[in-house]
């Protein structure tokens, strides 16, 4: 009779306890997969749980020495009789694994209820686990080092791959650019050109479709609204608050929840000017492509503008550096015009890839092949600053091919010889995406993926 009062109040109990908790609903192969995942090393969470449980025991320790030692003697005559008296009734293995089975289910029960309730709080809408949250913000943050120097839309499309392979990316951004809403912001506020520092912000940021859609939106009427994009918009406005650009970014960044950061190449107002085969000077980058001239010369006023101290300290720390995708004259160039970017890279012996794009510019780089790309940049600096080169290995489609030849435009084509020779490693892969239109880019997830896999292989090999 004693024997079964013990079992139907523990099936009692069981019964409540599973009407009460979620934590018991039944165990599918998913729910299982997520309890092991949190037995998984490196989530800093289950040494913090028994570091925990060792307080308490601590405590209670204390509490009998300050006690000096009385209720011990006490406890221990009280323990012993209440477990002689529970194996006289209940058999010793019966209740033995019983009462384990209920300090087990406890302890479950509590950290699975904690749990929970940070989830609610973290995650409201529940999409994923917990669990998977902090696996992926763990790796993250072991990711390697990364900068990436460009500007315009290959450095945000290169971003919004290599943001899942890494928390630790520093986008190094041009401010050179002096056309559309960017420019007027420019001339009228005096601010630094914020379009590509605004595509560079989105790209890293967690909600990236909604902010993307967000900051991109033009206004379409308005006195003086209209055409200004709403990210430049809250870029100047956090501009005028914070009183200092950088700053302005580093707030944005905390409000859009990026992950890495984005710094200009320089806080100068330069302004770049390209010479011309047939002896013409322009000015602007807005107008370079415009002028439809062979380059053969780049710079900016003022010249050898100064670098900003936080981009120089990232570069030092990088343990990849990467250039482009972009435009050659008008993204990437710009920031090799700053002699402590150049210098800085010079010194760093990591790898150091460079992304050559997929088509030819028309006023760029009309008719150029991937050692063109590699000549350009190797004199506008004064020295070699990356030691391979990916190119894209299958050729756009007719219809891509047919469209771009309307505009002047044509597949970079790859010149192995003369890009050995150059003493630049060759990374071959399909990297590229078309639209159904037949527009021609860089695909975020391939781009990343391939770039992070030479980068492994490099580090296999040291």
């Amino acid at each position: 009779m004693f024997a079964k009062f013990p079992l139907k109040w523990a099936s009692r109990f069981f019964r409540w306890v599973r009407h009460d908790t979620l934590w018991l609903r039944p165990l599918t192969p998913r729910r299982f997969h997520t309890i092991v995942k949190w037995l998984a090393p490196g989530l800093l969470v289950k040494r913090w749980i028994f570091l925990s449980v060792g307080g308490v025991l601590l405590i209670s320790f204390g509490l009998m020495v300050a006690l000096k030692l009385t209720p011990v003697f006490y406890t221990v005559q009280f323990v012993g009789a209440t477990l002689r008296f529970v194996t006289t009734v209940i058999p010793s293995y019966i209740s033995g694994p019983l009462v384990i089975l209920l300090g087990l289910l406890f302890i479950l029960w509590g950290q699975t209820r904690t749990l929970g309730a940070i989830t609610e709080v973290l995650m409201p809408d529940g999409d994923e686990d917990l669990v998977d949250v902090l696996i992926n913000q763990r790796r993250l943050s072991r990711g390697p080092k990364v900068v990436v120097l460009g500007g315009g839309t290959g450095l945000s499309t290169l971003l919004r791959g290599l943001k899942h392979f890494s928390a630790n990316i520093t986008a190094i951004v041009t401010v050179a650019d002096d056309g559309g809403s960017s420019g007027r912001i420019r001339r009228e506020i005096g601010m630094l050109p914020p379009g590509d520092i605004r595509n560079c912000l989105t790209a890293l940021a967690d909600e990236e479709r909604l902010l993307t859609e967000l900051f991109h939106y033009r206004f379409k009427a308005g006195s003086g609204l209209a055409g200004h994009s709403f990210g430049n918009l809250f870029l100047t406005a956090m501009n005028e608050v914070t009183g200092d650009v950088e700053q302005a970014i580093a707030a944005s960044s905390k409000v859009l929840a990026v992950r890495g950061q984005v710094l200009p190449s320089t806080l100068s107002d330069v302004r770049l000017w390209v010479e011309l085969k047939d002896g013409r000077r322009i000015e602007g980058e807005s107008n370079i492509a415009k002028a439809r001239g062979q380059i053969v010369a780049i710079g900016c006023t003022p010249a050898n503008p100064p670098a900003l101290p936080r981009a120089i300290k990232a570069i030092e720390e990088a343990d990849y550096i990467i250039m482009g995708p972009g435009s050659l004259y008008t993204s990437i160039i710009p920031n090799l015009l700053i002699p402590e970017i150049v210098a800085a890279i010079a010194q760093k012996q990591v790898p150091r890839i460079y992304v050559c794009n997929v088509m030819t510019e028309p006023g760029e780089t009309d008719g150029f092949q991937v050692s063109d790309h590699i000549r350009a940049l190797d004199a506008a600096c004064g020295q070699a600053l990356f030691n391979a080169v990916l190119v894209q290995r299958r050729p756009p489609s007719q219809v891509s091919l047919q469209r771009y030849a309307q505009v002047g435009a044509a597949p970079v084509l790859l010149d192995r010889d003369t890009v050995i020779a150059s003493g630049r490693r060759i990374v071959i892969a399909n990297v590229m995406e078309e639209s159904a239109n037949g527009a021609v880019r860089h695909n975020p997830a391939r781009l990343a993926r391939v770039l992070m896999r030479w980068y492994s292989r490099t580090q296999d090999l040291q």
